[in-house]
């Protein structure tokens, strides 16, 4: 059993911790369970597939990256198997639902996003690092149509979509917070304001970068300049929710709201 004065130091110790130390705990905190969601999302391993069954899986993942890169997720499925060169038959055996083959083909770049926004909290400037941050994200979803799609709405059915959404409105409140302490971001708005103008400008990414890519950049910088303080003027209305922000993405993503 510990004696009084040793529990009387541990807690001055406790007390007297400089606020970096705080925050450094903090982060390491966050970033552990970040890392168990992320090992909760991944992809259980399934059995070997055969040659030939694993040779079709492969040709349907190439062919769905290609069209949802150029059409959005929304692509029929039967156009997927047609560019593939299998039955459609084939391509509900491996891919049960579009969740299914949606995971299957952007894991990878979800997870990307995920590490990147770790890095970003990890950074002492945080509206510098925030800023980078969406940068990053914006690259993305300016070179694949189907990464915007699923940043900006709402899918079911895809495990790391749900994982990163969770990470993703995480590392903007911590890095809003930091930055609003530091005096560097208005303190009239809250995560939704962000999340709700970054879908709206996603939407159009591409199309800016097909026509001149990286110009994309100008918008970004206009959006962020309206965050930051002091703020110009005072804002109409009040920010919406994160429930209400949620149920914009679903009407975006075509899927009707929950009852």
């Amino acid at each position: 059993m510990a004696r009084p004065e040793n529990q009387n130091q541990n807690q001055n110790q406790k007390q007297n911790q400089h606020p970096h130390q705080k925050q450094n705990q903090h982060q390491n905190e966050s970033q552990k369970q970040s890392q168990n969601r992320m090992q909760k999302q991944s992809p259980k391993k399934a059995a070997p597939l055969r040659r030939d069954a694993q040779r079709n899986r492969d040709l349907l993942v190439a062919a769905a990256q290609e069209l949802f890169a150029e059409q959005g997720i929304n692509v029929p499925l039967d156009e997927i198997a047609k560019r593939a060169g299998v039955g459609n038959a084939t391509l509900y055996r491996r891919f049960p639902t579009r969740g299914d083959l949606v995971e299957a083909v952007f894991h990878e770049d979800l997870a990307a996003v995920m590490a990147s926004g770790e890095r970003a909290r990890l950074e002492d400037d945080a509206w510098g690092a925030l800023a980078t941050y969406l940068e990053g994200v914006c690259a993305l979803l300016a070179r694949d149509r189907g990464v915007g799609d699923l940043m900006t709405t709402g899918i079911e059915g895809v495990p790391t979509l749900d994982a990163i959404h969770v990470h993703n409105h995480e590392t903007l409140s911590e890095l809003m917070r930091r930055a609003a302490a530091d005096g560097e971001l208005r303190t009239d708005v809250v995560t939704e304001d962000l999340l709700f103008a970054l879908s709206a400008l996603g939407t159009s990414l591409p199309a800016i970068e097909k026509i001149r890519p990286g110009s994309w950049r100008r918008p970004l910088a206009l959006l962020l300049d309206g965050f930051r303080a002091p703020a110009q003027r005072p804002l109409p209305e009040r920010p919406l929710t994160a429930e209400e922000t949620n149920l914009v993405h679903r009407e975006l993503g075509g899927e009707p709201p929950e009852a």
